[in-house]
């Protein structure tokens, strides 16, 4: 049985639908069906493309349209739709459909040849490409109907148009995601904080996510009676995979400690599946019976796919997941992270991100190692972790905030850099980076719109795929990039103010 965190897009696909109508003939449509297959193949063929597109019959009448949006509506493994007008497609025939269809939309305006050939171009030929502007009547009636969708325009074997509908394809595997997600809360979030909150309601309204609260002595219940060969085994890959301190190891003074990590880690995972849930939080405020603050579980749960929001932040836990899944198969990860602390010199701004356990081992392609501190805070044992340094890279740093008539996205360009020193006394995992355009601009930006200080920053995937999952979700998205000024930032929230306001209906 796949497990509900899976991040595989191989059981995912995306229907092809062509436009037409019968005016041109039977030879025509022939001709149609046929490049649009070729369009398909070519699209199937680039590694950019990572979800299969499955070629439909040839749509020229309403009623076709209107099934076909039911029937992807109601297939799990439909993540979206990508639509072409091959020739000219009267748009007052897709008005029901559009206005039926549920699932993502990729509007692909392309045409089957490359060139024009010049010295053979009859008016045969201009009836059976003249997507130039059948597109032209698609584009009409989806901005009438206001249907969310993006627009890829350019010849299939141009690299970047095979690109942008693999960003796409990854935003809406994210969002099909999230619309099926169960979100396990163990126990409440951190007392008297602020953006943690939100509307769980509205959250399963806008998002599709159910967000449930289970004791965390029933996590502790399934903790305690895992069984000694599991933990035996469980110990034996740790030992493997990581550097392992000699403390934890076998004979060592802190072994049990390590085992009772092993048992939480079991536990948890056997929660989890049993619920069918791939996203959870924790608190260190509500430990219950456990003896230590779920670590090294956490951040090998997270590398399995699991979405994770630490003091109950079940906000973030929907982006982790998100994010894992919208970068499945590419280099890079995927984690929980809180902006910590600042290095401040001029000209040389950086930010130190870490959290006080949980920060996903995806991030570093080296070997993490096993160590057990003290924590200082949750009056339990010392809880084990995984610590490392997150990879240099590009990256983007996303937040989910509850404005209170909606929710906000807001996601920041960074480059994560190098330590220029080692931190032999930090027993977290860590990451440092550069925001975009700069500090100053970033943290102020950042702290205009509210952004919460729990993100997920993923190596692996932009802000473009942000950028088209919020226009999936019709959600909210700032971004700051390196274009951002404070002036037009404003601006934006200004304006958004306004507008969303106004989209939610009075």
């Amino acid at each position: 049985m796949t497990s509900a965190a899976s991040t595989s897009l191989d059981g995912y696909e995306v229907w092809f639908l062509t436009g037409s109508q019968h005016l041109y003939g039977e030879d025509v449509l022939k001709q149609v069906a046929a490049q649009s297959q070729e369009i398909v193949d070519a699209l199937n063929a680039s590694a950019a493309v990572p979800v299969k597109l499955v070629w439909k019959p040839v749509l020229t009448d309403s009623d076709a349209i209107r099934r076909t949006a039911l029937d992807a509506n109601s297939d799990d493994s439909v993540i979206g739709v990508t639509a072409w007008m091959h020739t000219f497609s009267p748009a007052k025939m897709w008005i029901q459909g559009l206005d039926l269809l549920r699932k993502p939309l990729l509007h692909l305006h392309t045409q089957s040849n490359v060139e024009l050939p010049w010295a053979d171009i009859d008016f045969d030929f201009m009836n059976l490409n003249q997507a130039a502007h059948g597109d032209r009547e698609f584009g009409y009636i989806q901005s009438r109907l206001g249907v969310p969708r993006k627009t890829v325009v350019g010849h299939v074997t141009n690299p970047e148009v095979a690109r942008q509908v693999g960003v796409w394809q990854r935003a809406a595997a994210g969002w099909a995601a999230v619309r099926s997600l169960k979100l396990t809360r163990f126990g409440d979030n951190m007392r008297n904080v602020a953006v943690t909150e939100g509307d769980k309601t509205e959250a399963e309204l806008r998002l599709g996510v159910s967000v449930n609260t289970w004791s965390v002595n029933e996590l502790a219940d399934a903790v305690h009676t895992t069984a000694e060969s599991d933990v035996d085994a469980l110990v034996a890959e740790y030992e493997r995979l990581y550097e392992v301190g000699p403390e934890l190891r076998p004979g060592g003074a802190r072994h049990e400690s390590l085992r009772y990590s092993a048992r939480i880690e079991i536990g948890l995972r056997g929660f989890l599946e049993a619920n069918g849930s791939a996203a959870f939080t924790t608190s260190f405020e509500d430990l219950g019976e456990l003896r230590q603050l779920p670590g090294m579980a956490v951040q090998r749960l997270m590398a399995e796919g699991y979405g994770f929001g630490a003091e109950g932040d079940w906000k973030t836990a929907i982006l982790v997941r998100a994010a894992k899944v919208m970068g499945a198969g590419l280099p890079g990860g995927a984690s929980l992270m809180e902006d910590y602390t600042y290095h401040l010199v001029p000209g040389e701004e950086k930010i130190l991100g870490a959290h006080m356990l949980e920060v996903c081992p995806s991030l570093t392609a080296s070997k993490p190692r096993v160590e057990v501190h003290p924590l200082g805070i949750g009056g339990k044992e010392d809880p084990v972790r995984l610590v490392f340094d997150t990879d240099a890279g590009a990256g983007v740093v996303v937040a989910l905030s509850d404005m209170r008539d909606r929710f906000r996205l807001v996601a920041n360009a960074v480059d994560v850099v190098e330590l220029p020193a080692p931190l032999p006394n930090l027993p977290v995992a860590r990451a440092l980076w550069e925001p975009k355009p700069d500090f100053a601009t970033s943290a102020a930006a950042w702290l205009t719109a509210g952004a919460a200080h729990h993100t997920v920053l993923s190596t692996q995937v932009g802000i473009e795929v942000f950028e088209d999952f919020a226009e999936m979700a019709r959600t909210e998205l700032l971004t700051i990039d390196e274009g951002t000024t404070i002036k037009k930032f404003k601006k934006e929230l200004a304006w958004n103010a306004a507008y969303y306001r106004l989209a939610g209906g009075i």
